[in-house]
């Protein structure tokens, strides 16, 4: 699970955007923000280049849910 979609809408980042930037097809980000595929660890790190902010902030801890 990632938290892609809420570090956009938090940063009024749009999803077309993100994939302009990353050089992937909108359905691709679309998917990756709506956790129905999770991008690779090279494009995790490059979303989280891309929107200034560390990797471990665009994951889910499923630890923390739990509790």
């Amino acid at each position: 699970m990632n938290r892609i979609k809420e570090v956009l809408e938090q940063k009024g980042i749009k999803q077309i955007w993100l994939a302009e930037q990353l050089g992937k097809s909108y359905n691709m980000v679309n998917s990756y923000a709506q956790n129905r595929r999770q991008p690779s660890l090279e494009d995790l790190y490059k979303i989280a280049e891309i929107l200034g902010i560390s990797v471990k902030e665009l994951l889910v801890d499923k630890n923390k849910d739990a509790e």
